[in-house]
C-alpha cells in the first residue's frame, strides 16, 4: 500500500521499496530521513511549479544524494556528490532500468550542491536540488504550508539537524579537500576544518604554467 505524507504518494513499486531497503542499510538515521524530506520536499515543490515529474526517478535521487558522505566512500577521491551519483546510476542499471534513466538520476545527484543551474534542467533534476535546498538552505521554506512542513517534519524528524549535517557534511570531506573546490562545501571546511585553505581561482589562473 501507498504511504501519503503532506498529500505525497511515494510510489508503491519494487524498484521504490528496493532503495528504501538499500539506503536504511547503508546510511544513519540522519541522512535517511533527510534524504526521505528531499524527496516529499522536492515532489511538494514541483505540485507548486506545475511539473510533471517521475516520482519513482525524483524518489532514487534523493535517497541516494548524499550516499557518498557516509564510511563507505571516505577515502574516495572523487566529489561525494559523484560517488553517490555513480552508486545510484549502478543500483539502476542493475535492475534494468534504462540507461537514459538512470542518467538523470545521475545529473541531479551530481549537481544538487551547485546552484543556479539544475532549476533550469528537467524536473527529475531540478526537484532533487529544491528538496535539498528547502530542507538545508530553508530557500523554499515559505512558499510551503505550516501544514505541509509539519506533515513531513512528523514523519521524518530534523532534530538538531543544521549541526548534525554540517558535521556530515565536514566528515565526508575532510579527507578529500580538493574536490570541494567551487562547490558549497570549500564554506563548511572553512568553518570546521582546522588548517584547511581554500583553493583560489584566480590564483590558480595567474599562477599556472603558461607563459605570458
Amino acid at each position: 500500500m501507498s504511504e501519503t505524507i503532506a498529500g505525497i504518494a511515494i510510489p508503491d513499486t519494487a524498484l521504490v521499496r528496493d532503495i528504501t531497503d538499500h539506503i536504511r542499510e547503508q546510511e544513519n538515521d540522519l541522512l535517511y530521513h533527510h534524504s526521505r524530506r528531499v524527496f516529499l520536499f522536492g515532489a511538494l515543490m514541483g505540485q507548486r511549479r506545475g511539473l510533471d515529474v517521475d516520482l519513482e526517478l525524483l524518489y532514487a535521487g534523493a535517497m541516494f544524494h548524499d550516499l557518498g558522505l557516509t564510511d563507505a566512500f571516505h577515502d574516495s577521491k572523487l566529489r561525494f556528490e559523484v560517488d553517490g551519483a555513480n552508486a545510484a546510476r549502478d543500483f539502476l542499471t542493475s535492475r534494468g532500468i534504462q540507461a537514459n534513466r538512470a542518467d538523470a538520476v545521475w545529473t541531479g545527484i551530481a549537481l544538487h550542491t551547485t546552484p543556479g543551474v539544475p532549476e533550469f534542467m528537467i524536473p527529475e533534476v531540478a526537484l532533487v536540488t529544491a528538496g535539498v535546498e528547502t530542507d538545508v538552505l530553508g530557500i523554499w521554506y515559505h512558499e510551503l504550508s505550516d501544514a505541509q512542513r509539519d506533515a513531513v517534519t512528523t514523519a521524518h524528524p530534523r532534530p538538531d539537524f543544521k549541526k548534525q549535517i554540517l558535521a556530515a557534511f565536514k566528515e565526508g570531506n575532510i579527507r578529500r579537500p580538493e574536490t570541494t573546490f567551487g562547490n558549497v562545501n570549500a564554506d563548511v571546511l572553512a568553518h570546521f576544518a582546522p588548517g584547511y585553505r581554500r583553493e583560489d581561482f584566480v590564483e590558480i589562473i595567474l599562477n599556472n604554467a603558461w607563459a605570458e
